[in-house]
């Protein structure tokens, strides 16, 4: 596709933005806040909007802040989301903005997302006069909990919104390229807890007590079933179980064993069977080991689906923007997003930017590893990607209606 005046211009300017982008992407490594911990991290960007002359709102959601860019013509409104908190991970890159919070990293590139959408907001600003519509940014609060999106949809940040556009980047994908899908991208995120009630007692005298530990190590086991026997191959499903925690000593059995787990799959199918399904298991399980199960459920997010216009519209804008030879397509995976949330609402497109080296990306430091990092000329790029993606999305909404 043939690269427009206005996309040429944007990608120059973003360019120019890299220096500033830079700085506050460090800035925002150097101190990383938790889920639900946010605030520093919420004053700098109400900040930075604010010196933009754009209308902010802050405490949406939790530590969300919103801002809304009203263009020199009517019509629709578009939002681009971007991530804030960081991980409870100690960092070991050894880069000299590394994190000054012992135990807190942005081992997931939020600030590299929070840097492009501000880029993005000042790129549109500076060219408020030629959209048509209204971009509402969306830099939210609390994404690995789970739980920023609703808070943002709860406090009405979707309210007269069109579309939504959202991106993550990608180490194992070199810096300058997209990767898209259509359909689902990536799988649902659901959380199980379990307790087992037994009988405590004497090690050595197993036959008095009900042991819950042995009633938990065949849950485990049989938990994997779900997957294996119950439901199709073609129908990818992940039962983890992450921690186990029973007793104190070497010689006494507990009284009571606690498990809790993560439960992915790549259907919304799938997905609304799956409580059934492994309270099923478990409980009847637990009931041969002469054991009491409760067994709690929390569905946390869906399964991120694109819509397949505004996978469309990605894609053509990626390509007169980056060129189509650096656009590939993107692997399904198991990991979660909050975005997913949002596009059950309103239709939107959620999208990979590398940010990985030039050569050998494929051998990068993964997301949540203690070694990740960005290669921060993906900071432009994807300022740019995003401001073109809302404005030429508004010119296409705007003329269909």
């Amino acid at each position: 596709m043939i690269q427009t005046e206005r996309e040429q211009e944007l990608l120059t300017a973003g360019k120019a933005l890299e220096a500033s982008l830079v700085a506050v992407r460090r800035e925002l490594h150097r101190h990383p806040e938790l889920s639900l911990k946010e605030a520093r991290t919420a004053a700098l960007v109400a900040e930075r909007l604010t010196e933009l002359g754009l209308p902010v709102q802050t405490n949406v959601g939790g530590y969300g802040v919103v801002a809304e860019l009203a263009g020199g013509r009517p019509g629709p409104t578009v939002a681009l989301r971007a991530d804030m908190d960081a991980l409870p991970i100690e960092e070991e890159t050894g880069l000299p903005f590394a994190s000054e919070h012992p135990g807190v990293m942005h081992a997931c590139g939020h600030d590299a997302h929070t840097a492009m959408l501000l880029g993005a907001a000042e790129l549109l600003t500076a060219r408020r006069d030629e959209l048509a519509g209204t971009v509402r940014f969306l830099f939210q609060a609390a994404e690995e909990v789970n739980a920023g999106a609703k808070g943002m949809i709860a406090d009405g940040a979707l309210e007269g919104v069109s579309e939504i556009y959202g991106l993550h980047n990608l180490p194992t994908l070199a810096a300058g390229k997209v990767a898209t899908r259509y359909g689902s991208l990536m799988g649902s995120v659901d959380r199980i807890e379990l307790t087992l009630e037994g009988k405590g007692g004497h090690g050595a005298i197993p036959d008095q007590s009900i042991d819950p530990v042995v009633s938990a190590s065949a849950i485990v086991m049989a938990l994997q079933t779900a997957a294996s026997r119950e439901i199709s191959p073609f129908d990818p499903v992940v039962v983890t179980i992450g921690s186990l925690r029973a007793g104190e000593a070497n010689n006494v059995i507990p009284h009571r064993a606690e498990l809790t787990g993560t439960v992915r799959t790549f259907s919304p199918r799938v997905q609304a069977g799956m409580k059934e399904r492994l309270e099923r298991i478990v409980t009847e399980t637990a009931a041969a080991y002469r054991c009491h199960a409760d067994f709690r459920y929390i569905e946390q997010n869906p399964v991120l689906v694109s819509h397949d216009l505004c996978v469309q519209h990605v894609e053509e804008t990626a390509d007169r923007l980056l060129g189509a030879e650096n656009r590939v397509e993107a692997a399904p995976t198991m990991a979660g997003e909050d975005f997913a949330v949002y596009l059950t609402q309103i239709p939107g497109a959620f999208f990979w930017l590398g940010s990985g080296p030039e050569e050998n990306a494929e051998q990068a430091y993964g997301l949540h590893h203690p070694k990740f990092d960005v290669n921060e000329t993906c900071l432009p790029t994807g300022a740019s990607l995003l401001a073109a993606i809302a404005a030429s999305r508004l010119e296409a909404l705007g003329g269909r209606n």
